[in-house]
């Protein structure tokens, strides 16, 4: 929200340097993003971004007041004109300039009221009005077909104010000061860009603001006048409201203008809506406008006899209801809306007429025609508000503060002063008294604040009339007890909640009143609690340290997804291998394909591989993150923690030393998921032929900890790579339960010395039926090896001539060592005929020739 101090000083004094304001506000949780300088000296707060390189300072003795006294034809050029200006000087200054807001001035004589103006004199600092790139030029006496030139009327972009460079600055209102005063007296403008919460809803306004730093200073705030003058005909009779979903509209008022005349704002309306980035329309529109910004309640104004036209000439109902089927609705930003069936909805007898709190339509707008508004002010459910800007794919500067929460006791405020402007704008008479449906008004919220709580939880020793002190500076009413405060909580505070919330949030605004910074640090005097090591979160950061140190990175997904982005896991035909449980489903999901809670993390680490693979080539990722199965009969679901894992692309570019580079596959994640085993210290691990139909039959294992299924890996099934559009180097995934994981990993394990002997090496090819595992195959082999196996390796697997069809061959490389001696080939010759044997009886096995 852009806020421009002018405009702020309106309402309170502000007794320090704007810088440091600024920083009071940031500290305070109003952030100051940006300080915008138009024409005044830039200065510099720590931590605060500002514009440099687009920064011009009006020069206070080069670039002042100007008073166009005259305009005279250029004698030889149809297209200039010569205006005569007084700057403060002796004798007016003549300057040529083709700004054609001066054309039809030219010939008339003297001016009756002169045109004020921003004036260069030579030698002044400007921006270059014709260029297209930003740059500065310094104004020199230059000839314009004939006649000397050496000053400049300038316009908003040689300025510096805006990009507007049709035509000059003219102020047609005296400005209250004489020619020739610094212009940075008379425009001159600092504009905070202020980056507000959604719980400072409060603070959505130039009023809101002012009431935050009249505060933050300890300073009276003004408030403007909410009176209007009413010398025409009773409202009574001219229209009619009917509210029929009070909980969504609680309440809704009228206040109607006859005969005014639309036309262009006053210069200072324009003026300060164009500081916070508004486009002037018309005097009827500004004021709405400049409402909403000043005070935070949006107003909407209807063309009134288009009402009574749509009525049949009767009377005007003015309904608030939700849609009825089928029905749209054209705003006025020209789109047709299909509505839907939480929209509340303004309407007459003929239709829809407006998008409750966000958008009016284009049946009933101000035209330059009008002649008489209804004024509407009202209040709407801000939960309502917010959920139909996003189903509508709208964003307005009303639905912005409705959305946030405006007080239903600012409708009547909003409205009187509003149509006090327009009638000071366009004249006309207002009518006496005001329509107003209030069906649901709020309760005073009122929280008893003990002074023990107070000292309690902000840890100063405060008393019970600072605190009340404070607590008044915010505009809170307050009555003092012995021990306790009973605080009155102003339409303002929507935020400000009841009970034990609503007395920690007071305890909050009396700190940052204080200030923050003003809290000394302090130890804590209890005795520290008892420090417990939490082993499930230990465990699974060693996890991740693991899979970094692996090479890998970690992807964080929204735990949100939608049945059929899982599906699309699945190849056609196949059953889906995802647990059989339920969806979590959302009641209010803010987009389709974020509807139900994910029951797998496979499909948020593929679908983050494909987006990255228009960037990379090589992606080693990982997550740790919960699935959500929902159980029978219970509220809250299941939430087992998983490891999901995702390698593809290169195992190592082409270099002149490799030539050819070589993708990753199933052996290389393997290897991973065993280095991660070894590091958590996992034994008892086997691997077995993969069922998941996720993964390329075939070419996938699942996991086994002490006979306990721990989850699958390998290549992604072709059929889903080509649906993810991953087809150019193998997928290679893998989901494990880190739970049971963890559960299997151990913080205490046994060590051995370095060997003190060699070992000896030896090599052993098995004839086993197809059907065979080569894990099976390696549990006889280590339990036939005794103490004097080592280690074993499978090395190879062939199947085919001269191996009998139905069998294959495994081979394996074996270690055997002990530190009681060096073993002979005799010893070894033993034991590898022991394995031959044992393998033979459980499994069939023959020794490969």
């Amino acid at each position: 929200m852009l806020v421009p101090v002018s405009w702020l000083k309106e309402y309170v004094d502000i007794t320090v340097p704007v810088e440091a304001l600024a920083e009071r506000m940031t500290v305070a949780g109003m952030e100051v993003a940006h300080i915008y300088y138009y024409g005044l000296p830039q200065q510099f707060v720590e931590g605060v971004r500002q514009p440099v390189s687009d920064h011009l300072v009006w020069d206070r003795e080069k670039i002042v007041l100007g008073a166009i006294r005259e305009v005279k034809p250029h004698p030889n050029a149809d297209r200039l004109v010569i205006a005569m200006v007084d700057y403060g000087g002796a004798e007016l200054e003549q300057t040529v300039t083709g700004a054609p807001n001066l054309f039809e001035y030219k010939g008339i004589g003297p001016l009756a009221s002169p045109l004020w103006t921003g004036f260069a004199l030579e030698g002044a600092e400007v921006w270059d009005g014709h260029s297209e790139e930003l740059k500065r030029m310094i104004l020199k006496e230059k000839p314009l077909r004939g006649i000397p030139n050496k000053c400049m009327v300038c316009s908003a972009k040689e300025l510096g104010l805006s990009e507007e460079h049709e035509g000059i600055i003219i102020m047609h209102e005296d400005p209250g000061f004489p020619p020739g005063t610094p212009l940075q007296d008379v425009l001159g403008d600092i504009v905070l860009e202020v980056e507000l919460t959604p719980n400072l809803a409060r603070a959505y306004s130039i009023l809101g603001i002012a009431r935050e730093v009249a505060a933050l200073l300890d300073q009276p705030l003004r408030e403007p006048s909410y009176d209007f003058v009413a010398a025409g005909a009773s409202i009574d009779g001219t229209a009619a409201i009917e509210i029929r979903t009070p909980e969504l509209n609680p309440r809704f008022t009228f206040t109607l203008l006859r005969d005014t005349i639309v036309k262009p704002s006053p210069e200072w309306l324009q003026r300060r809506l164009q500081l916070v980035g508004q486009r002037p329309i018309n005097n009827i529109v500004d004021v709405t406008n400049y409402i909403m910004f000043e005070i935070g309640q949006p107003l909407h104004a209807y063309d009134y006899d288009k009402l009574v036209e749509r009525a049949g000439g009767k009377t005007p109902t003015i309904i608030t209801r939700l849609p009825e089927a089928g029905e749209t609705l054209e705003t006025l930003d020209g789109t047709k809306r299909n509505l839907d069936a939480h929209n509340i909805l303004v309407c007459d007898t003929a239709g829809v007429i407006g998008l409750g709190g966000i958008m009016g339509g284009a049946d009933t707008e101000i035209s330059d025609a009008t002649r008489t508004v209804l004024l509407e002010a009202a209040a709407w459910n801000f939960i309502n508000i917010r959920r139909s800007m996003q189903t509508q794919g709208m964003r307005t500067e009303a639905g912005v503060r409705f959305s946030r929460g405006v007080h239903p006791s600012w409708a009547l405020r909003g409205s009187s002063r509003g149509i006090e402007l327009m009638r000071q704008t366009g004249g006309g008479q207002v009518a006496q008294g005001v329509i107003d449906a209030y069906p649901l008004q709020p309760e005073l919220v009122v929280v008893q604040l003990p002074l023990t709580e107070i000292r309690r939880i902000s840890g100063v020793d405060f008393t019970l009339e600072q605190s009340a002190t404070m607590l008044m500076r915010g505009g809170f009413t307050v009555q003092i007890h012995a021990d306790s405060l009973s605080v009155g909580v102003p339409d303002t505070r929507m935020d400000i909640g009841t009970g034990i919330v609503g007395q920690a949030d007071l305890i909050e605004e009396i700190c940052r009143i204080y200030g923050y910074g003003n809290i000394a640090n302090t130890i804590i005097a209890d005795a520290m609690p008892p420090q417990r090591s939490n082993p499930s979160l230990t465990l699974e950061e060693a996890t991740r340290d693991l899979l970094v140190a692996l090479g890998f990175q970690e992807i964080i997904n929204y735990r949100l997804t939608a049945p059929e982005r899982e599906a699309a896991l699945v190849p056609p035909t196949a059953e889906s291998s995802l647990p059989a449980q339920p969806y979590v489903e959302l009641a209010n999901p803010i987009s389709p394909d974020k509807a139900v809670m994910r029951k797998s993390l496979l499909t948020n680490i593929v679908e983050t591989a494909a987006l990255n693979s228009r960037y990379q080539k090589r992606q080693l990722l990982f997550e740790i993150g919960n699935i959500y199965l929902k159980r029978e009969g219970e509220l809250l679901p299941d939430e087992p923690r998983r490891l999901s894992l995702l390698i593809t692309g290169v195992r190592e570019a082409a270099t002149w030393q490799v030539k050819e580079a070589t993708n990753y596959d199933f052996y290389d994640l393997k290897g991973m998921v065993e280095s991660l085993l070894s590091g958590l210290h996992v034994d008892r691990v086997t691997f077995e032929r993969g069922q998941h139909t996720t993964f390329h039959p075939g070419r996938s294992a699942l996991l086994r900890v002490n006979g306990v299924a721990l989850g699958t890996f390998g290549e992604l099934h072709p059929l889903v790579t080509a649906r993810f559009d991953l087809t150019a180097a193998p997928v290679l995934l893998a989901e494990f339960d880190l739970d049971a994981l963890l559960e299997f990993a151990r913080a205490m394990y046994p060590t051995a010395p370095l060997p003190i002997t060699p070992p000896v090496l030896q090599d052993i090819a098995l004839i086993v039926p197809a059907q065979t595992s080569a894990a099976d195959v390696e549990r006889v082999i280590v339990k036939a090896g005794g103490d004097l196996l080592k280690d074993v390796r499978l090395f190879d697997v062939y199947e085919g001539d001269p191996i009998p069809e139905g069998f294959k061959s495994l081979a394996y490389s074996l270690t055997y060592q002990t530190d009681e001696k060096t073993l002979t080939d005799r010893e070894v010759a033993k034991v590898q005929e022991k394995i031959v044997k044992l393998t033979g009886f459980e499994l069939g096995a023959k020794l490969r020739s």
